[in-house]
């Protein structure tokens, strides 16, 4: 008899989440039926979305993606020793029937995956996995960058932000990001080849942005919304392309429904600009194209990366509290 142990949302986030707000529960796991496999868990995946999905009923097992191997099978395809990506939330052990979960369409729920050689598996959660196809599906298809254009990333040194950047670089852009420390925007322009990079905290966005897109810019990968986003939205081109990722800033608001709306629209009219939100599983039936190109330019050296660990199933909800505390930068994990 195997026993998992499972994260339990026991009450709803009021603001930033708290600890006390998650419990350790045991759960029996019953023996295996054909077709199903067992899949241990390695690393979870921490991510500002987990705020948001949830849904309206507690308590709730936690969401999220994992790495995990297969310690037990009793299915062909899936053999003991293979590693597999699957949403199966902060548990240590989950039974899988992969016939089943095909049942969960418009969204990547399991695959095996590839052969990432001498690199690390934890980048099956990061830059070849949903984080890397969120910027690399996010920024060509909804953005859909020229060569010479100027992009605008906020929140550009976390996992998806900083992706987005050396993407665009790789594509021949201009690249201008927001991160919320020197320590972050040194990282972006030294190490990642970001044109320039400011700290939203101490600078004038404004001011930034004519010294620094004095031209104009044509594409912003938008993960914060607020005041951030309407100073870029007004110092967009005519038929600029913005690229709704996320909404971190709004995510711990408490009484969202009597915040006052920051004025885009007449930013949008003005420059007839394109924004168009997305959610990386309308890719679903192409990630694995995702995932060789970002493999490919990583193994080219042309994609750098960096990952944020915190050792020990204890500390899941430590990590996921300092996402909104902006204490990472790159792609924050958990090791199992």
């Amino acid at each position: 008899m195997v026993v998992a142990n499972k994260y339990v949302v026991v009450t709803p986030f009021v603001g930033t989440p708290k600890k006390t707000d998650f419990r350790i529960v045991e759960e029996e796991l019953p023996a295996l039926q054909d077709r199903e496999f067992l899949a241990e868990a390695a690393y979870f995946s921490v991510d500002p979305y987990q705020r948001v999905k949830l849904g309206n009923q507690y308590p709730c097992d936690m969401i999220g993606g994992q790495i995990a191997i297969v310690t037990e099978s009793k299915n062909p395809d899936y053999p003991v020793g293979v590693w597999v990506m699957g949403h199966f939330g902060w548990r240590t052990h989950t039974i899988v029937k992969p016939d089943e979960d095909k049942l969960h369409s418009q969204r990547p729920y399991l695959y095996k995956l590839p052969d990432f050689g001498d690199l690390p598996v934890t980048l099956g959660l990061g830059v070849c996995g949903r984080v890397g196809n969120t910027a690399y599906f996010g920024l060509t298809e909804i953005c859909q960058p020229k060569i010479g254009d100027t992009v605008v990333v906020s929140a550009a040194a976390g996992a998806v932000g900083s992706h987005v950047g050396q993407i665009a670089k790789i594509l021949g852009c201009r690249v201008i990001g927001f991160a919320s420390t020197e320590e972050k925007c040194e990282w972006l322009v030294n190490e990642l080849g970001f044109d320039s990079a400011g700290n939203y905290k101490t600078i004038d966005i404004a001011e930034f942005l004519k010294k620094n897109a004095p031209n104009g810019v044509d594409c912003y990968f938008d993960n914060v919304g607020g005041v951030i986003s309407s100073i870029v939205m007004s110092h967009m081109n005519h038929y600029g392309k913005i690229a709704v990722c996320g909404a971190i800033s709004s995510y711990n608001e408490t009484d969202v429904g009597t915040s006052k709306a920051l004025i885009v629209e007449r930013y949008i009219v003005a420059k007839e600009l394109k924004v168009e939100g997305f959610q990386v599983n309308r890719f679903a039936d192409r990630s694995m194209e995702g995932i060789r190109q970002n493999l490919q330019w990583v193994k080219e050296g042309k994609l750098k990366y960096r990952e944020h660990i915190f050792n020990g199933f204890d500390n899941a909800p430590e990590a996921f509290i300092g996402l909104f505390n902006g204490v990472n930068i790159g792609k924050t994990l958990v090791k199992i």
